[in-house]
């Protein structure tokens, strides 16, 4: 799994860190979301998937 944020369409809404949080997070001073792990266990694809998902911006792509 690669987990792939468009930094041209991320706005830093967060959704995806209330999903993932072990993945994403929003640090302090920060405009957008950071990938902690852009290649996260198998055993998380369907928590990945659904962070995406939630992405206001549709800015993250999981292959």
């Amino acid at each position: 799994m690669n987990i792939i944020v468009d930094y041209g369409l991320c706005d830093g809404h967060g959704q995806c860190l209330l999903a993932a949080p072990d993945v994403f997070d929003l640090p302090d001073g920060f405009d957008q979301v950071v990938v902690l792990d852009e290649d996260p266990p198998v055993a998380d694809y369907e928590t990945v998937v659904r962070a995406a998902a939630m992405c206001p911006a549709q800015a993250i792509r999981v292959l």
